[in-house]
């Protein structure tokens, strides 16, 4: 028998806080229990080596990846809503690789430094590829080919790749920084990446909670929506700030992580239909839990090297990508 949705929220955000917990005390240097890394949170012993490895490196890495999971794979469902395209996500139209280049280019040719100096770059960076595949896609014009507004994004993405390889070789010793970032890596985060991700993160999430009833009358077809007294125009753009923003905030603390957007809407989907109402806080927690796990699973590949986040989903997502395309097909 199915379960009714709330009990599928409650399982999704028990597996969340199982993986992170796991990961509080699994494949570290220091060798650390459960029961330790449970001590740890619930009676912190100042000074205790455990309690800084728990505290200090693990517990806001553990966050941050819920947190950038979160906003990737809602961007992806509030995109493919707004697109009314299944194979909608940052990464496949180039929102990612804009928001790297801009972050990238930041880094490296920008002295100084603010807190809000690298979501400022991945914003716009990812604003422009965005509107570039949205022009080359045609994406607007009735009747236009899904397959157009892909090849754009892919375009774009490449485009976006060339520039960043390109400016990394000019600027060599500034761009040694970026190399582990570009790979989307969570080893080097902290509470500091932690304080500056989750105000852009909150505000990007609710606005996407807020926008759930305009995407469902979108996916009723645009004339219908119109019909209902909603304004095209507003829904788009506020939706695709909505999606910049959560791709911005994520991009610049961990990097260029591909595939969360594509892959966690249709797992949402298939879970809760397709009521964006459900759709989207389930994506928040479906998407918290598949980075967490990935990070975890990150460090145990090759223990004591790490391996990057973005490349266990790069292996995850790739096949059911190819599988999309070949459903469609």
């Amino acid at each position: 028998m199915s379960l009714p949705w709330p009990a599928k929220y409650l399982v999704a955000a028990l597996l969340l806080l199982v993986c992170g917990w796991v990961s509080l005390f699994t494949w570290s240097a220091l060798p650390i229990t459960a029961h330790e890394a449970l001590n740890a949170l619930i009676a912190p012993q100042p000074g205790s080596v455990v309690q800084t490895v728990v505290l200090d490196l693990r517990l806001p890495r553990v966050l941050i990846a819920a947190i950038v999971g979160a906003c990737f794979a809602v961007a992806g469902a509030v995109m493919q809503g707004l697109t009314q395209n299944p194979l909608a996500s940052p990464g496949l139209f180039g929102v990612n690789a804009g928001a790297a280049l801009g972050v990238a280019l930041a880094s490296i040719f920008i002295s100084w430094q603010t807190d809000l100096l690298l979501p400022g770059a991945a914003v716009i960076g990812g604003g422009c590829a965005w509107m570039l595949v949205m022009l080359l896609g045609a994406a607007w014009q009735p009747g236009a080919e899904r397959g157009r507004l892909i090849l754009a994004g892919l375009a774009i993405s490449a485009l976006c790749a060339a520039i960043t390889r390109a400016s990394m070789i000019l600027a060599e010793e500034q761009a040694r920084s970026v190399i582990t970032w570009l790979t989307g890596s969570l080893a080097n985060v902290g509470w500091d990446d932690y304080s500056r991700l989750w105000p852009l993160a909150l505000i990007g999430l609710l606005a996407a909670t807020l926008l759930t009833p305009a995407l469902n009358l979108l996916s009723m077809g645009e004339d219908q929506a119109r019909n209902l007294g909603l304004r095209l125009g507003r829904i788009r753009l506020l939706a695709s700030l909505t999606a910049l923003v959560l791709v911005a905030a994520a991009i610049a603390t961990a990097g260029a992580i591909a595939f969360v957007g594509l892959l966690v809407p249709h797992m949402a989907r298939a879970w809760v239909g397709p009521d964006q109402r459900k759709v989207i806080p389930l994506s928040m927690l479906l998407g918290a839990l598949l980075v967490v796990a990935a990070d975890t699973l990150s460090r145990g590949v090759v223990y004591p090297t790490e391996t990057p986040a973005g490349a266990i989903l790069a292996l995850i997502g790739a096949p059911f990508f190819l599988y999309m395309i070949r459903a469609r097909s």
